[in-house]
């Protein structure tokens, strides 16, 4: 279900539909550093641009969003075939990495938004808003043998957060829905464009020196 229907934002489905065209060229672009064939860069494209959502509707019990809009499934292959066919010539990395951060911030609030419809509580939103945005591209990372988003040092999860968690709380104030998504994707995109242009990171946990007779 795209995001207009669930947040009354007119633009959404364009958002709705450009979220899952990037997620889906990124997972083409991975079946491509693997040279793959062209059904595999289908297959990733798609896995990367509706797994997330397909995870969230199965959770929260509603129909699979895809399954009743196929339409999903063509601008998967349409953007897994452009890259099989350019093989990835005129993707710049640093307009992907941007392309991806729009797709990530607008398909956090996506799934914000769809939970919220169906009466879910606020926490709740949230984590339908991340794993939306960012299931996909675990699983991506997954079938191709790529480190985890998960366990990157990257600001990347944190930003699906900002951005569900800025939506909720802005549409909880009684804003317009479509005011809310507004504020969730800036929030997104700030937190993580300071990621790309500054480099921003979280603080690590370094491991308790060893103490005691066996310490060196």
């Amino acid at each position: 279900m795209s995001l207009s229907p669930n947040i009354g934002l007119p633009p959404g489905i364009i958002l709705d539909y450009l979220g899952v065209g990037f997620f889906a060229v990124s997972g083409a672009i991975a079946a491509l550093e693997r040279r793959q064939d062209v059904v595999t860069f289908i297959f990733f494209g798609a896995i990367t641009g509706i797994g997330g959502g397909t995870l969230r509707d199965l959770l929260i019990g509603v129909p699979v969003f895809w399954v009743h809009q196929p339409a999903y499934l063509v601008v998967c292959a349409v953007a897994a075939l452009g890259v099989w066919f350019s093989r990835g010539r005129g993707i710049n990395p640093g307009v992907l990495l941007w392309m991806d951060a729009v797709g990530l911030s607008a398909y956090a609030v996506v799934g914000a938004g769809k939970a919220l419809g169906v009466g879910l509580g606020a926490p709740v939103c949230v984590v339908m808003g991340v794993l939306t945005a960012c299931f996909g591209g675990v699983l991506r990372d997954v079938l191709s043998e790529q480190p985890s988003v998960l366990l990157r040092r990257e600001i990347y999860v944190t930003a699906a957060i900002a951005a569900a968690t800025a939506f909720v709380t802005v549409d909880d104030l009684g804003l317009t829905h479509g005011a809310a998504a507004a504020v969730g994707v800036g929030v997104g995109l700030i937190v993580r464009g300071g990621a790309l242009t500054f480099g921003w990171r979280l603080p690590i946990a370094e491991p308790r020196a060893p103490t005691g007779p066996d310490a060196e």
